[in-house]
């Protein structure tokens, strides 16, 4: 799985999607591929039904993206343990993984692969990848290869995820991961200031009080985060403008939507925050991994998160499961939701499309394996407990959920709010980077000068973003 920092690299800095969550452009783990089998639409050859599983005796090679690093010792060992489990079933399969040193993902190789069709058999994106990989035709419709008999727990699949993955009616990925944003709060700040750490702010009335009495403390410390710089100023606004029922493009996807009554109330919050509170403390221009590092060292109250930014700052920064906590996006109307999934190469023979679908359910989409062997990762050392990814409904979540606490590494008691009253996830918007990198300089005006015209901001943005939007 990918890592929060690089998640948020792609989705909310220099990318398109994410979407996330993290993007116009990002970048895949593999940089070379096997070649086409074939031109256009792969279709089944012969009698063969495409929504039946693959034959096990059929023998075929496929490339897979973002096998883990040598220096992700247990990660790698679980693939190899995937894949030898994988090959009971499917004894003719050869699996090559492709992995790249340090970052999986890196936008300028994403586009470049897309363009040079040099991406693995199955590759991976994120949700807001879906464009753009389109764009460059350079992923199969594998709406007919994918039914309950190549997917058993298909059903249980939410709806809203797999729709990330859909254009006109057609299927393009399968998902690895999913995650919504809320309020991430550390637990020991929380009590010191005399709050209820289980019991998070739920409007942003109560976030500006709470901010107070956190950076009440002194000695440095912050009551509430934000960013303003590399696109993720501009990302967050868009979460913080979404919890209040906002938009900041309107249906039609062609004019921005933020410079309204709700725009200003987000903007203008937060510069009551930073001028009139001294809340939010006099270092600004933040981007991500900024937040997770003043929060890890208890100087930070709270921000805007995805539960696995938790995991980052656990494994890299050295802090510990037990200080943190989350509860939903205050507002609670929406949040930015996004995700990570896997496509398959167009062109290439529908023998290895089957085989990618059956490597990725196996691997990613079957409840108590792969991924979801929850017993497996406590035993590695790998964190369990955090409530996402979750997009299990029904029995499958049932299931899931029970192998999670049942093998948890850490407090789940801590995510009760969040969990406990879920809030609908909302795609970020078209032209998301474009369009970040341009709230970048709303955030920034509003939280590095004490004389910042809000109005003007947000009308000097609106302009672009309408230019932005123009040129789709």
């Amino acid at each position: 799985m990918r890592s929060a920092r690089l998640r948020r690299t792609r989705r909310a800095s220099a990318v398109t999607l994410v979407s996330a969550m993290t993007l116009t452009a990002l970048a895949a783990c593999g940089t070379s591929s096997s070649d086409n089998d074939g031109d256009g639409a792969s279709q089944p050859s012969g009698s063969t039904d495409a929504s039946a599983p693959l034959d096990p005796k059929t023998k075929v090679s496929i490339t897979i993206d973002c096998m883990p690093p040598a220096a992700k010792a247990a990660e790698l060992k679980e693939w190899k343990e995937d894949v030898a489990e994988f090959n009971k079933t499917y004894p003719n399969v050869t699996i090559e993984g492709r992995s790249t040193p340090g970052q999986c993902l890196e936008p300028p190789r994403f586009t470049a692969m897309l363009k040079a069709k040099s991406q693995p058999d199955v590759f991976y994106t994120y949700f807001t990848d879906l464009p753009q990989v389109l764009s460059e035709d350079g992923a199969e419709d594998i709406s007919a290869y994918v039914s309950d008999k190549t997917v058993p727990a298909l059903k249980d699949i939410d709806p809203d995820v797999l729709g990330s993955l859909k254009q006109d009616g057609k299927l393009y990925g399968l998902p690895t991961s999913n995650y919504t944003m809320g309020l991430l709060v550390n637990r020991k700040l929380f009590k010191d200031a005399g709050l209820d750490p289980d019991a998070p702010p739920r409007t942003w009335e109560e976030v500006r009080a709470a901010a107070k009495k956190i950076a009440g403390l002194g000695e440095g410390i912050s009551g509430f985060g934000e960013y303003s710089a590399g696109n993720t100023g501009g990302w967050h606004f868009t979460a913080q403008l979404y919890s209040l029922g906002g938009d900041v493009v309107d249906t039609s996807g062609k004019k921005a939507a933020f410079n309204n009554d709700l725009g200003k109330q987000v903007a203008k919050n937060l510069h009551a925050m930073r001028w009139e509170d001294d809340s939010m403390g006099k270092t600004q221009l933040l981007k991500w991994g900024d937040l997770q590092k003043q929060i890890a060292t208890d100087k930070l109250g709270m921000f805007l998160a995805a539960p696995d930014d938790i995991t980052y700052m656990v494994q890299q920064l050295g802090a510990t499961y037990e200080n943190f906590g989350m509860g939903p996006i205050p507002g609670g109307k929406n949040t930015l939701a996004g995700g990570n999934n896997y496509m398959i190469k167009k062109g290439i023979s529908p023998d290895k499309i089957k085989a990618g679908i059956a490597w990725l359910n196996f691997k990613n989409l079957t409840v108590g394996k792969g991924q979801f062997d929850w017993d497996r990762a406590k035993t590695d050392s790998l964190p369990v407990g955090l409530p996402q990814p979750n997009f299990w409904l029904n029995e499958s979540k049932k299931t899931d959920d029970a192998g999670r606490a049942a093998s948890a590494t850490m407090p789940v008691a801590n995510f009760k709010a969040f969990m406990a009253d879920p809030v609908p996830g909302k795609a970020e918007p078209p032209k998301a980077q474009e369009i970040y990198k341009v709230l970048d300089n709303v955030m920034s005006g509003i939280l590095t000068n004490k004389d910042a015209d809000v109005d003007k901001l947000l009308s000097t943005a609106e302009t672009q973003v309408n230019q932005v939007l123009a040129n789709q």
